[in-house]
């Protein structure tokens, strides 16, 4: 396979990443309101399904932001990789950390080392089981760390 080729291949599946991952984060948007709808319409209660409406969501985000760094190491590493990329990689690679440390902080309401190690479908998860639960009454009780 000639450089010319290689280098095509390679970016055109670093765009597939950013594709999935603006699919991811579409796909997240609507399960987080289908989830947040179908609690509150089940239990009347705005603060559970807002809840899982921000947990579920930034859960989605959560993941387009690992399936994006994946694309740009691709891009980085594959396609260009000079000194200048590579430090252009890290400073994305550090930013993206960085919002995804926030986000995780923002949605669990607690430190990533005061827990277990968390993922964007992790979190997914969990507002799915959360929202199940909601009818019994145990997600309306734990609601209280999300509201803020």
């Amino acid at each position: 396979m000639s450089e010319a080729a290689y280098t095509s291949v390679m970016l055109t599946i670093a765009q597939l990443f950013e594709v999935i991952a603006a699919l991811v984060l579409l796909a997240g948007l609507a399960w987080a309101v289908t989830l947040s709808l179908g609690l509150y319409r089940r239990t009347r209660n705005g603060q559970a399904a807002y809840g899982v409406m921000r947990q579920s969501f930034g859960g989605a985000i959560l993941l387009g932001l690992e399936i994006l760094v994946a694309g740009d190491l691709i891009r980085t590493v594959a396609v260009a990789p000079t000194l200048e990329n590579v430090a252009v990689l890290g400073i994305i690679v550090v930013i993206r950390t960085f919002l995804s440390f926030s986000l995780e902080v923002e949605i669990e309401g607690t430190l990533p080392w005061r827990r277990a190690v968390t993922s964007g479908a992790a979190v997914m998860r969990r507002a799915h089981e959360r929202a199940r639960l909601a009818d019994d009454g145990s997600a309306v009780r734990d609601s209280g760390a999300d509201a803020g």
